[in-house]
């Protein structure tokens, strides 16, 4: 889809997620919660981390659509974790994200191609991430996972072999587990 390179400037501490859990990702634990899309700023810092800057618009009007995509497809992971499927509510948001798009397949010069058309530029991003959802419900709702960690907020598409991964990353959320394990056993 993109050639995908984490910008610098990205603060998240999980990056390279798919498009979709990506977008999820921009928000992360902190007091508050930390947010890249609070602002313009961020929201090109995104963009490039996820290899659209070139494609997508930076403004207002794209940071909106990015925000509201995000809670559709929130609302959608939070009901699969919660209930095993997305709700009514969830899919009416996530289908509203969709209708901004559609892919357009065609036969070209060097084969079958496909392209994302979008109703306004500004969508583009948005539409991108909700469709990508969309794959990673077909390829197997339950290998979408928020991290097991009680303080995490983040989420990631398990991709091990036997589906049992547990941590957004082993080297963060799982070591303060197991410290914190080890400090109960030490203190008892």
């Amino acid at each position: 889809m993109t050639d995908r390179k984490a910008d610098p400037r990205d603060p998240r501490p999980l990056i390279g997620e798919p498009l979709s859990l990506d977008l999820l990702n921009t928000r992360w634990t902190g007091t508050p919660v930390n947010d890249l899309l609070a602002g313009p700023e961020g929201l090109g810092i995104w963009l490039a981390s996820a290899g659209l800057a070139a494609r997508c618009p930076a403004g207002d009007a794209g940071l909106a659509a990015l925000r509201e995509a995000r809670e559709a497809l929130a609302a959608v992971v939070r009901d699969l974790d919660e209930h095993g499927a997305p709700g009514a509510e969830a899919v009416a948001g996530l289908n509203e994200v969709l209708r901004h798009g559609r892919l357009r397949r065609e036969l070209g010069p060097q084969g079958p191609a496909e392209s994302a058309e979008v109703d306004r530029p500004e969508w583009l991003a948005a539409w991108l991430a909700a469709d990508d959802l969309l794959g990673l419900l077909g390829q197997g709702a339950h290998r979408i996972k928020k991290c097991a960690h009680e303080a995490c907020i983040l989420h990631f598409f398990d991709t091990s072999q036997n589906g049992r991964r547990r941590w957004c990353s082993m080297a963060v959320c799982g070591n303060r587990a197991k410290a914190a394990r080890h400090y109960e056993k030490v203190k008892a």
